[in-house]
């Protein structure tokens, strides 16, 4: 155990002498990694399946065709959500300029998802004058040009707000108000209020917002409608549900799906 309780976990893709090295691994559904961090920073993509990554900021939800950039030594946690077909890539120091400093959802093109499988597909040991080489290139530089998309849900400390997160992530369509989940966690609404604020910087109707926007970008990449979408997350409206979603992510619901 590190001295901040987390379990560093050391792999060969981050001792190999290359820029960046692909590590693939399935997993069976409701599978749980624990709290751990590695040396070097991970893109975090998986081919099938939802990941639910947790960090000590923000709650991630990371479907298909989304990817997690996940700087060196920040501690997570990985959830599955069915079964998932991880496809991850370790960026030495020196290659990690081309990600982010704190953890970040990134859209995953159709080319920079070839060029994952890719990698995956060579040696640990790759020719940095050949094939390799060509491809850690190229998916630096898409991943420098992929775009950050509003996923990440910040995390709650206060054990009455971790409460109220939870039966909401549970069932994200639910209409109770602040005032009745007050009354269901041991709280004033204005004490919940208050933390609402103090830890996350927004309002418990927006960070509720976020919440099922983050919810029905995760159902729309498995094939459910922009209705069925909506109406999981709370939406009675699909006029209302497109114009929250197409504020948030910049493309409509019928995109994202």
């Amino acid at each position: 155990m590190s001295a901040n309780g987390q379990n560093p976990r050391t792999l060969a893709q981050e001792q190999v002498d290359r820029p960046l090295a692909a590590f693939a691994r399935d997993y069976r559904g409701g599978e749980v990694t624990g709290w751990h961090h590695h040396a070097r920073a991970q893109l975090l993509y998986a081919t099938r399946g939802v990941m639910r990554v947790g960090t000590e900021a923000a709650g991630f939800t990371v479907p298909p065709g989304r990817a997690l950039w996940v700087p060196a030594r920040m501690g997570h946690e990985v959830r599955t959500e069915g079964e998932v077909a991880m496809r991850a890539l370790f960026f030495r120091e020196d290659a990690a300029r081309v990600g982010e400093s704190r953890a970040a959802v990134l859209g995953v093109s159709p080319l920079l998802r070839e060029l994952i499988l890719a990698a995956c597909a060579e040696p640990l040991e790759w020719d940095e004058a050949g094939r390799g080489g060509h491809l850690a290139a190229l998916i630096a530089e898409e991943v420098a040009r992929a775009p950050r998309l509003p996923l990440a849900v910040p995390a709650l400390r206060d054990p009455r707000l971790r409460r109220l997160a939870e039966a909401l992530r549970a069932d994200p369509a639910s209409k109770l108000t602040l005032e009745e989940h007050a009354a269901r966690c041991g709280a004033s609404a204005r004490t919940l209020a208050r933390l609402f604020r103090g830890e996350t910087g927004m309002g418990f109707a927006r960070w509720r917002q976020t919440l099922r926007l983050a919810e029905a970008a995760a159902l729309l990449s498995q094939g459910a409608t922009p209705a069925r979408a909506a109406a999981a997350v709370g939406y009675d409206s699909a006029p209302a549900f497109g114009a929250a979603f197409r504020a948030a992510f910049g493309v409509t619901p019928g995109a994202g799906r």
